[in-house]
């Protein structure tokens, strides 16, 4: 006769095998998009004066609008 327990062998709960392709998924995406940032990289913009976090270090001699 089997003992019957209350929550069952752990293989058999799909919550932890939904768990779990959940992860290797997430883990797949990253690990892809790491490859595919590697392989493609972004061209280098021209940058014609000084600029601190995308703003001109000086002002325009234009007129302001």
């Amino acid at each position: 006769m089997s003992k019957v327990t209350a929550g069952g062998d752990w293989y058999r709960q799909p919550i932890l095998w939904l768990g779990a392709a959940i992860l290797f998924a997430s883990l797949t995406g990253c690990i892809s998009m790491v490859v595919l940032g590697t392989r493609y990289g972004d061209e280098s913009l021209p940058i014609t004066s000084e600029r601190l976090l995308k703003m001109p270090a000086a002002r325009s001699t234009g007129s302001a609008g």
